[in-house]
């Protein structure tokens, strides 16, 4: 699958989701939903990160794919999720961040 890593890469189902994480080293994932205010303040800050990172910087609807929201314990959106090496690295769910701070939580997580 090839990523492009100066955007974020959209993903729709648990297998594409499952797929990225198996073929990258870093795999940032942004769960939102529809009409979040947050999430879309996200946008230009995940961009940011796609650019500035050696992460694939992908978003998700967890909706799509229900299950994901008891397997991740997502309680709140924007909710991002770090992989590493097809692990679950750490998980930030405390709103709007910057580049800076996102780049920080990809660095120092895993």
């Amino acid at each position: 699958m090839a990523a492009t890593h100066d955007r974020p890469v959209s993903l729709s189902t648990r297998a594409e989701l499952d797929d990225l994480v198996a073929s990258h080293d870093r795999v940032l994932v942004e769960f939102h939903t529809e009409g979040c205010g947050k999430c879309a303040a996200m946008e230009p800050v995940l961009s940011g990160v796609a650019r500035s990172t050696d992460a694939v910087v992908a978003t998700m609807n967890p909706r799509d794919d229900p299950q994901l929201i008891d397997e991740y314990d997502v309680r709140s959106v924007p909710k991002l999720l770090l992989f590493v090496d097809g692990d679950l690295a750490g998980t930030r769910e405390d709103g709007v961040l910057s580049v800076g701070e996102v780049q920080e939580f990809v660095a120092e997580s895993g």
